[in-house]
């Protein structure tokens, strides 16, 4: 495929990059940020005006994953929720947007990428086609309408982040589409007998109850619901009961899974809208449910939130009993945890089903690189709702905080890639590559079950630590332990793959603030660069969300308390006076990185805690001491 046909409108524009990435929601906008800090030279194609797929304010989903709505965390013991960029998003909108605006979630993609200096972001702009050359991806082609611009994107490593897999499927890519029979791969959970089936796409809604009576005539072409229609669903209230809750609903108008999502979506958009309209109707106008009166909608949308459509198949294809078992994968790069949770496909056409059905996933299980490589692109790769796995794995790890982590360590692989010159079947059959990508996960506060920081690059390992105080679980030395979190409980890690503790350090509270952490070496060493991770609460479900009840249970419009909030980092020179290297005030990030200006050279550092942000002790997980990467791009 080359350019389209030559047009008068038509301005065509060339670019080469490193890595192309398709697709900018909860997938692509982390893989695209990984590989531009990285130092690859991205670019981000996303066909929509803002980023954020089912998260953005175009849908308004709350973004999910393994902590299960905070149903696993314990507090010390399983800290499920996401790290990494998820969790950097997570954390800037709960001090930034504490009004849950869902246009400022966009605004917070949009500010993170605009900001990456190795990254080019091209929205309202479709990928429509590639050219091949002997089976590889050579160029992507993409067109933006509404300025007549026609693009060429050269390319290394292409990454289809697209959810609906548009990407792969131009270049020919091997994928599955529908619900697997139970003998294809023995998967208890599966179905007798395999179909083209998939989980359907929903229309969410936002309500706001008034002082007044507020009327509401439903267009002609609603449908009619009865109290039987909606009986088995999760409409919050049963007839006779007072409405409440309408704020942010419902998840369950689900409808078109017994289609093709993707040839029909304008289809089931219109199906759906009847459907929300004549729930709505029937909420309002039935006069079965006191108080619905007073219930007013103030935005509803106009595109479907899609569960699932294409699946390709990658190097490995993660499979129910991978989820279920829990089963290792060496070549692990996330992990998911969420239930396997499946829908009927005609949604709310199905009365006499559940609007779903959730079995609980016993332990966070492994996600492997095998099942976002191509098995016959060499140079492609997927993240997302697309990744390789069976219809029953997919119902696990379809939901977007796991699609996030995944896509950010699929940014960090093709960066790798790149920064090593080798195609991704090099990288494969190389058996000192993948831990020298699990390595680099774990350094931007990603998590693999049982995988332990060992990076000879950091001087912090070759350390002795002490502290001012410390309690008798949470000792200084935790900060070389290996790992920032705690999984040992229930609902946790496998306990053949666990470390228990901890795994920070804490000061006695009873000894108050400032409290301070030392790092003596046994003799002079230099660096460039400081990187901590704080406690943020991961047992706690944080997420922004458009409903009241899902919120109340957060530490929402503020950050963590458990999080260090000012502190200083200093240097103790010959003499034994002590000298600022860096500090920080107002933090409430997990991640934080100090690239210094000019290397130092100390035997002895120090991080001191001055305050928190709620919390009675300072909490540190982990402190690396390193020389900086030439090839990474600078953040604090």
């Amino acid at each position: 495929m080359s350019f389209p046909p030559s047009s008068s409108t038509i301005r065509r524009s060339t670019f080469r990059c490193d890595v192309l990435i398709a697709g900018g929601g909860p997938a692509g906008v982390p893989c695209a940020l990984a590989a531009a800090r990285a130092g690859a030279k991205v670019i981000l194609v996303h066909d929509r005006a803002v980023l954020g797929g089912n998260a953005s304010s175009e849908i308004r989903m709350h973004i999910v994953g393994a902590d299960c709505h905070g149903k696993r965390g314990v507090e010390l013991a399983v800290e499920a929720r996401e790290g990494g960029i998820i969790e950097e998003i997570r954390l800037e909108q709960t001090v930034h947007n504490p009004q849950r605006s869902a246009t400022m979630l966009d605004l917070t993609l949009y500010d993170l990428c605009r900001n990456e200096p190795n990254l080019t972001l091209l929205l309202n702009t479709c990928v429509d086609g590639v050219e091949m050359s002997e089976g590889k991806i050579t160029k992507a082609f993409a067109t933006r309408a509404m300025t007549e611009e026609a693009f060429e994107i050269t390319a290394r490593i292409f990454v289809d982040c697209t959810g609906d897999g548009r990407l792969g499927a131009e270049a020919g890519a091997d994928c599955q589409r529908g619900r697997e029979g139970r003998e294809d791969f023995g998967e208890p959970l599966a179905q007798a007998e395999g179909d083209k089936h998939s989980l359907g796409s929903s229309l969410l809604f936002q309500a706001r109850k008034h002082d007044t009576p507020m009327p509401f005539v439903p267009p002609k072409w609603a449908r009619k619901i009865s109290a039987a229609d909606v009986a088995n669903k999760r409409l919050h209230f049963q007839p006779g009961e007072q409405a409440e809750d309408l704020d942010y609903g419902f998840w369950w108008l689900e409808w078109g899974g017994h289609l093709d999502t993707i040839a029909d979506n304008e289809q089931i958009r219109d199906e759906v809208a009847a459907i929300l309209f004549g729930v709505w109707d029937h909420i309002k106008n039935s006069g079965l449910y006191p108080g619905a009166e007073f219930w007013a909608l103030e935005w509803f949308g106009f595109l479907p939130g899609k569960r699932e459509s294409r699946r390709f198949l990658g190097r490995t294809i993660l499979t129910g009993h991978d989820v279920l078992e829990s089963r290792p994968q060496t070549d692990a790069i996330a992990y998911g945890g969420w239930y396997v949770d499946t829908h009927p496909p005609k949604g709310v056409d199905s009365p006499e089903e559940p609007p779903c059905v959730q079995h609980w996933v016993d332990r966070l299980f492994d996600i492997p690189l095998g099942c976002c490589v191509s098995r016959n692109i060499p140079n492609l790769m997927f993240a997302g709702r697309n990744l390789s796995a069976t219809h029953i794995a997919f119902a696990s790890t379809r939901v977007m905080a796991t699609c996030a982590i995944v896509g950010e360590a699929i940014g960090i692989t093709a960066a790798h890639a790149v920064q090593r010159g080798i195609g991704l079947a090099e990288l494969w059959d190389n058996p000192s590559e993948i831990p020298a990508i699990q390595q680099k996960i774990l350094r931007e506060d990603g998590y693999l079950i049982g995988i332990a920081h060992t990076d000879p690059a950091d001087l912090a390992k070759t350390a002795t630590v002490t502290a001012s105080s410390e309690q008798p679980e949470s000792p200084a030395t935790n900060i070389l332990s290996g790992f920032t979190r705690s999984v040992h409980g229930k609902g946790g890690a496998p306990a053949d793959r666990v470390v228990p503790g901890t795994h920070r350090w804490m000061s006695d509270p009873a000894k108050g603030l400032p409290a301070w952490i030392q790092l003596d070496w046994e003799k002079p060493v230099s660096f460039s660069e400081i990187r901590m991770i704080f406690d943020t609460g991961l047992h706690r479900e944080l997420t922004l969300s458009m409903s009241e009840k899902t919120t109340a249970k957060m530490c929402w419009g503020r950050p963590q308390p458990e999080t260090v909030r000012d502190y200083r980092i200093e240097a103790r020179d010959e003499t034994g006076r002590w000298h600022l290297v860096a500090e920080g005030t107002d933090n409430y990030r997990r991640l934080v990185v100090h690239r210094l200006s000019s290397p130092v050279t100390t035997q002895r550092l120090r991080v001191v805690v001055e305050k928190t942000n709620g919390a009675p002790e300072a909490r540190i997980l982990e402190i690396r001491v390193e020389n900086s990467s030439p090839h990474e791009i600078c953040r604090t």
